[in-house]
């Protein structure tokens, strides 16, 4: 078997990678996590599903094409820029809410119904309003998380964040976890019913 065959890509995904490359966006989610994300969801039918850190969009490409028609999707970045530029690309999917708004603030103040899936890519929803974050979590629902590897561009300090972080999950009663030493490092967690 070989994983790095990917014959599925969305079709907007090209693009995507080519603005990444054009405004040099450096943290840009691979395909693995896409390919694992498209297939979580597809699991989920009419799910809600929320991506804290849209990013450039690559991952969102994944998951809407793991949507059913009447799933629905929230995304999230803080990046005003990038959510203009994102929103172009995705302008024509009813499904899809994308949202220029500080991750901890409304992780916060989310009253919301609960979420099948999250993916957390970015710090809110990770490593700041875990508890918030994981409270949003539908029983059989996934929290995803991935950036769990040791990387050359991450900061001080930032290694003893991920350390924490895996510690603190793997305590908790209330989800199976599994660590997945694949891709960029992921954790898929199931909240138990």
């Amino acid at each position: 078997m070989n994983d790095s065959n990917i014959t599925d890509f969305p079709k907007v995904y090209s693009a995507l990678e080519k603005l990444a490359e054009e405004i040099h966006f450096s943290m840009p989610s691979d395909p693995y996590i896409g390919t694992l994300l498209k297939t979580l969801i597809t699991s989920k039918p009419n799910a809600n599903i929320l991506e804290l850190g849209t990013g450039i969009g690559l991952s969102l490409s994944w998951m809407i094409d793991g949507m059913d028609d009447s799933s629905k999707l929230t995304t999230l970045d803080n990046d005003p820029k990038l959510i203009k530029s994102i929103k172009e690309y995705f302008k024509n999917e009813e499904r899809v809410t994308i949202t220029n708004t500080d991750g901890a603030t409304w992780i916060k103040n989310y009253t919301g119904q609960k979420f099948d899936l999250i993916f957390a890519d970015t710090w809110p929803g990770k490593f700041y309003e875990l508890e918030e974050t994981l409270a949003l979590v539908k029983p059989n629902g996934f929290y995803v998380i991935d950036d769990m590897i040791t990387q050359s561009n991450w900061p001080v300090g930032h290694q003893q964040k991920v350390d924490q972080l895996i510690k603190t999950l793997e305590n908790r009663k209330d989800f199976n976890l599994t660590k997945m030493n694949w891709a960029s490092g992921i954790i898929i967690a199931t909240k138990k019913t």
